[in-house]
């Protein structure tokens, strides 16, 4: 049931039952009324009213929540769930690209520091932030990623990244030796 029906329902209930209970301590009433009595009366009544509809109101809001809850508890089980497929189906992949890094590198003669900094490199970080991470001055960095650069053959962060997502991340019919949009065939580099 929507809220604003049971809000209504609710209004209407304290409303009659106001009056109802107003009804009785007047007729019931032995000494003689006055307004201020009446008033008095009317203002606690409706308090006390008003009280028992806020705690109906929360306790169906409170409902609700854990109604919203457990659906988004739900979701994100499901999610999960399918996060650990999508993980599972995509781990061979995964190491096997892992493989053609290292291999790339062995091929390369690269130095495990040269390794890690050009790992760092391919996973978006910052020359500032790879020396922060290796606990090194940025300019043994630097240093690190230009001797990456001259194994490699490679001009800088773009072309190294480059290198291992261009076929990653190309269009489906540039992968499969399609001409590129501009034309000319893509240029895959191999290892």
């Amino acid at each position: 049931m929507p809220e604003s029906r049971i809000r209504l329902l609710l209004a209407a209930g304290s409303l009659g039952a106001f009056l109802l209970i107003m009804g009785l301590e007047i007729a019931t009433e032995n000494d003689a009324l006055s307004i201020k009595d009446i008033a008095v009366d009317a203002l606690a009544l409706l308090l006390t009213i008003a009280s028992a509809a806020a705690a109906v109101l929360l306790c169906i809001r409170v409902e609700q929540q854990r109604a919203d809850m457990g659906r988004i508890v739900s979701e994100l089980d499901q999610a999960r769930r399918e996060g650990a497929e999508w993980r599972a189906a995509v781990d061979h992949h995964v190491e096997g690209l892992k493989g053609a890094i290292d291999q790339q590198f062995d091929d390369w003669a690269m130095t495990p520091a040269e390794r890690d900094v050009a790992l760092l490199i391919l996973k978006g970080f910052s020359h500032k932030e790879i020396a922060g991470l290796r606990e090194t001055s940025e300019r043994t960095i630097r240093q690190q990623a230009q001797g990456v650069y001259r194994k490699s053959g490679l001009s800088g962060k773009n072309a190294l990244t480059g290198y291992f997502l261009e076929d990653l991340l190309s269009p489906e019919e540039t992968r499969s030796g399609a001409k590129a949009p501009n034309g000319d065939l893509p240029a895959r580099v191999n290892a």
